[in-house]
């Protein structure tokens, strides 16, 4: 599952689609999503100190800030590995060449509208970005049935779900209902804590065990088996919410399913990862996800904790260092590298750290200077990520 078999490339009279780059999923889309969530802030900031430079009778601010940064980010880098993997999970080629790079020219045909944000440009970007999802869960599902690969059938309910999530959100602020639409991009981010738990599961004990040369891991199983259904379940019940009285129901569970993701953490030997980066990184950002669901549940109860500021320990801290980190990784490990990063990564990590930290709590003194400070360590995390990893995911993979 975790070794991704790249092909190597050795004609050296090559068109433009053999190009590395075109090899496989995750190379383009870890540059183009690093490259999106810097220049998606950058915006975002400048609207937020007032210089707009993108169209407004599209997507209403929020709604757009929100959606480049779960979409145009961190669904990107999810397909990006997502279809990178399944080729080693089903052992039948994943998209490669001119596919991809059709799928790639999708998104960003996509992007483009987005950021025109005009109510004409933002119903072409919805198509195009419903396309876009269409394909990635068609190539998908073609993979894994044809391997009948039924371990793995889950990520074509997920990324369904992701998708039509991401559909009604722009339907509902192109009709003028924004509140549905932040509450559903509130629930996308549930969904990725639901990835996260689950490739994160999968993942990590095995990483800390060959990375920190611990002893095997062993999570009771009941724990494992449990925080799947609870997290479908909270995440079900936090979308009902928006239309009917689910009572107390959503702030309970969002903090029992945090304090169970501390229980199966807790299991994970975090102590020994303190000397690899690309393991405390990962065991961090699980830590964050588990406090930042427990923060949700309580911010329904504690007023100066508003929900927006206990979210974004999960969109920064958690979903965001995660998946730098496993780009790190994966880029490394899958162009046949050793799994070594350099030091400013490791400083990248740990400005996303300080980033979640700034955002989370500096807004109860000056919410504009929490913004431009935690956005802006955001954006030189994506730059130095982009210098490291450019030279690497647009060159052959080494033998």
């Amino acid at each position: 599952m975790i070794k991704i078999a790249e092909p190597d490339t050795k004609d050296t009279a090559q068109h433009w689609h053999q190009h590395p780059i075109f090899e496989l999923a995750f190379r383009p889309f870890f540059l183009l999503a690093a490259f999106s969530s810097a220049l998606s802030l950058a915006l975002w900031i400048m609207l937020l100190n007032g210089h707009n430079l993108i169209g407004f009778s599209g997507l209403s601010p929020q709604v757009w800030h929100a959606h480049e940064m779960l979409v145009g980010f961190g669904t990107t880098v999810a397909v990006g590995f997502i279809l990178t993997a399944v080729q080693t999970w089903t052992g039948q080629p994943s998209i490669k060449g001119k596919a991809l790079a059709g799928l790639v020219l999708l998104w960003c045909f996509a992007r483009i509208a987005f950021y025109i944000n005009t109510a004409e440009s933002a119903i072409l970007a919805s198509v195009l970005q419903g396309l876009w999802w269409l394909a990635v869960v068609v190539i998908y599902s073609k993979l894994v049935f044809a391997a009948q690969n039924r371990r793995n059938y889950i990520f074509i309910a997920l990324l369904s779900v992701m998708g039509l999530i991401n559909l009604a959100i722009l339907a509902c602020d192109l009709l003028a209902n924004t509140a549905l639409a932040l509450h559903l991009t509130r629930a996308m981010v549930l969904l990725f804590t639901i990835m996260m738990a689950l490739v994160g599961g999968r993942v990590i004990p095995f990483f800390t065990v060959r990375g920190a040369q611990t002893a095997a891991i062993e999570c009771p199983v009941w724990i494992n088996r449990l925080v799947g259904p609870l997290a479908i379940a909270t995440t079900a019940a936090f979308i009902a919410s928006y239309f009917v009285n689910t009572y107390q129901l959503v702030p309970l569970s969002l903090m029992l399913l945090g304090l169970f993701h501390l229980l199966r953490l807790a299991y994970w030997r975090s102590i020994n990862t303190l000397k690899v980066p690309l393991l405390w990184s990962l065991h961090i950002s699980y830590l964050l996800m588990a406090l930042g669901l427990i923060a949700l549940g309580a911010s329904y109860y504690l007023t100066p904790l508003s929900f927006s500021n206990a979210l974004h320990i999960i969109t920064i801290g958690a979903i965001g260092l995660m998946i730098f980190a496993m780009m790190s990784r994966v880029s490394l490990g899958h162009t046949g590298r050793t799994l070594i990063i350099k030091p400013i990564i490791s400083i990248a990590f740990i400005l996303l750290v300080a980033a979640t930290l700034i955002r989370t709590f500096l807004p109860l003194a000056d919410a504009l200077l929490a913004w431009n400070l935690s956005a802006g360590l955001w954006i030189i995390t994506s730059l130095i990520f982009l210098t490291v990893y450019l030279p690497i995911l647009s060159s052959k993979r080494q033998s």
